[in-house]
């Protein structure tokens, strides 16, 4: 059996993107990873915080959360370079694991890839190697589906709905002695979780182990004439699907059996265009599966509504029509593709900015990757002519700017003054741009104090966070 890996970011960011910037914008401020057998007995661990880089301004309300101040973000003794450093050559160590986290594929995963991918490391490590990853958060939801007592869930007085926040799950759980939005308090309490989840929930436990890896996930989901897996809205509802076609961006397209494929059989493809885009509740259903989706058998969804009236004959019965309709699923391919080709020719030219560009350009080249090793090894003095042997200019960005926030001597002046004023501008913007900056940071703060008024010590911290800001705001106006 493989080991798993339990890792947790705190980070300048929050959660939602909504908050302000998105992940390619943050940076970590603390990180933790436990390596442990499948029998979760500790292996390994990393722990780590860093200071503040130049260039990044933090939200008031993710400090808040992690209980970072801004004392902490000047005066620790790590960079954020040198934190990243460690923590690569620690998790690379650490071979044929499966990397799991607490809701870690929508944010600790890609704040990962970003990170190193701006710090000029390959960022697909938890992918390669042997290793895969899995999502704690989607197991949780699952186990509970399917299982409704193998762990116990606050409710949601509003909704009614199962609260799946890490920091409450762990009391009403009996997981004790953790500090919430610590980052290695926050992997032990992962790694508590995860045990009741496989002791009480020991089927959708194995079923998880079998889609951590996206290929042998897609290939579970081609292969099965039915499958029941669950989306999430508000809580997580099954689905009994069958597969249908690979959608042109490489992920898998279904059909909700709940439905008769007759009728969609007989549809012109511009019905058919409607069926599949505009219709609600949606009948074709996209998977990520590089997400990993829990893959259960049919079985498990056929005790809920609009499955358990038809039986698992019906089902199967409809699913079999849509494998052996050849003609109609490349109808449903065909659409996808023309669809796929509109949005190419209709998407915005604008420049993407070399931070947000992980997902949008090449991965290095075999060149880029040895530049990268040779930049990494070298002295601070000799990186900028190693930097000038990069062919994506990205890179040779990036470059500059671990110089210009590490080693600013060793940059010429002109490169730092470009630096140095090409941020300025940024966080100073009163646009409303991709990343945090100072304005939108005051307006924050003034919110949060109206939200915290009755809170004397998060509006003491909101005062400390508000002078560092204006310490920030200050130095940089000198060069905007």
């Amino acid at each position: 059996m493989p080991n798993y890996v339990f890792y947790d970011f705190e980070t300048t960011q929050g959660l939602r993107k909504e908050v302000s910037g998105n992940i390619f914008w943050g940076e970590i401020t603390q990180a933790a990873a436990v390596l442990t057998n499948d029998d979760f007995q500790e292996l390994d661990r990393y722990e780590g915080s860093c200071r503040l880089s130049n260039g990044v301004i933090p939200e008031s309300m993710a400090l808040l959360i992690s209980h970072t101040t801004p004392k902490m973000l000047k005066e620790r003794n790590l960079s954020n370079y040198n934190l990243l450093r460690q923590l690569t050559e620690k998790m690379s160590s650490w071979k044929n694991s499966i990397f799991f986290g607490f809701n870690s594929c929508e944010f600790d995963e890609n704040v990962l890839r970003s990170s190193l991918f701006q710090n000029l490391d390959y960022p697909y490590l938890t992918v390669t190697n042997g290793n895969e990853r899995g999502d704690i958060l989607g197991l949780a939801r699952c186990s509970h589906l399917y299982y409704p007592g193998c762990i116990k869930t606050p409710i949601n007085k509003k909704t009614n709905n199962p609260i799946f926040k890490l920091q409450e799950l762990a009391p009403i759980n009996g997981i004790t002695g953790f500090k919430n939005h610590n980052a290695i308090d926050d992997v032990l309490c992962t790694i508590e979780l995860a045990k009741l989840l496989k002791k009480n929930a020991p089927n959708v436990w194995k079923a998880s182990l079998m889609t951590t890896n996206k290929d042998k996930c897609l290939r579970i989901i081609k292969e099965e004439l039915l499958f029941c897996t669950s989306f999430f809205y508000g809580q997580a509802k099954p689905y009994v699907l069958t597969y249908v076609c690979e959608h042109p961006w490489g992920y898998p397209v279904t059909f909700d059996t709940k439905q008769d494929p007759n009728y969609y059989f007989n549809l012109s493809m511009q019905d058919l265009k409607k069926e599949i885009f505009d219709v609600k509740p949606k009948v074709f259903r996209n998977i990520k599966h590089k997400n990993h989706p829990i893959i259960m058998n049919a079985s498990y969804g056929i005790n809920f509504d609009g499955y358990k009236q038809l039986g698992i004959n019906k089902l199967q019965q409809r699913a079999k029509q849509i494998k052996e309709n050849k003609n109609f699923c490349e109808k449903v391919y065909t659409i996808l593709k023309d669809d796929v080709g509109e949005k190419e020719e209709t998407k915005s030219q604008a420049d993407v900015h070399a931070e947000a560009s992980i997902y949008k350009g090449k991965f290095a080249s075999k060149q880029d990757s040895t530049t990268m090793s040779d930049f990494h090894k070298a002295e601070w003095k000799d990186r900028f002519s190693i930097l000038q042997k990069f062919q994506d200019e990205r890179y040779k960005f990036f470059a500059k700017k671990i110089l210009y926030k590490e080693n600013p001597d060793s940059l010429p002046k002109d490169e730092y003054a470009a630096i140095h004023k090409e941020i300025a501008k940024r966080v100073l913007s009163t646009n409303n741009e991709p990343w945090n900056t100072i304005p939108r940071t005051f307006s924050e703060i003034d919110t949060l104090r109206n939200k915290f008024k009755n809170d004397e010590e998060k509006l003491k911290a909101l005062e400390e966070i508000d002078s560092y800001i204006q310490e920030l705001e200050k130095m940089y106006q000198k060069f905007s």
